[in-house]
């Protein structure tokens, strides 16, 4: 366990990545739908999580069209393996905030546990 904790963080763990695996489970996105989805993410780091994320094999970028060609990103098989974890991820964090601010119950539909392709 010393060593898979501190690998998983690296992969997983930078600022915007669980937002971004979460965003993606409920869809594809372009570039720009994902910098409106209400984040106060910089273009800059947009970017530099998806390189990291695409070079870890969780997400890929899809080219649709001709140069300049717009380019869809959505999770790869291997990046819907770690969902569970974005998963368990939200739960705690609303449950944190029922604790502390007395926030609303949850949507189930806000989740990703369940299968999605």
């Amino acid at each position: 366990m010393v060593r898979q904790v501190p690998i998983s963080q690296s992969k997983i763990g930078g600022k915007w990545k669980l937002t971004l695996l979460y965003w993606l489970a409920h869809g594809e996105s372009h570039f720009a739908g994902l910098r409106r989805r209400g984040a106060p993410i910089t273009a800059k780091v947009l970017a530099e999580q998806l390189r990291e994320l695409e070079a870890d094999g969780l997400v890929e970028r899809v080219v649709t069209g001709p140069v300049p060609a717009p380019v869809i990103y959505r999770l790869t098989p291997y990046g819907a393996t770690v969902l569970p974890v974005v998963e368990g991820v939200r739960v705690w964090g609303e449950a944190h905030l029922r604790r502390t601010d007395g926030a609303a119950p949850s949507d189930p539909a806000m989740g990703c546990a369940g299968a999605i392709t």
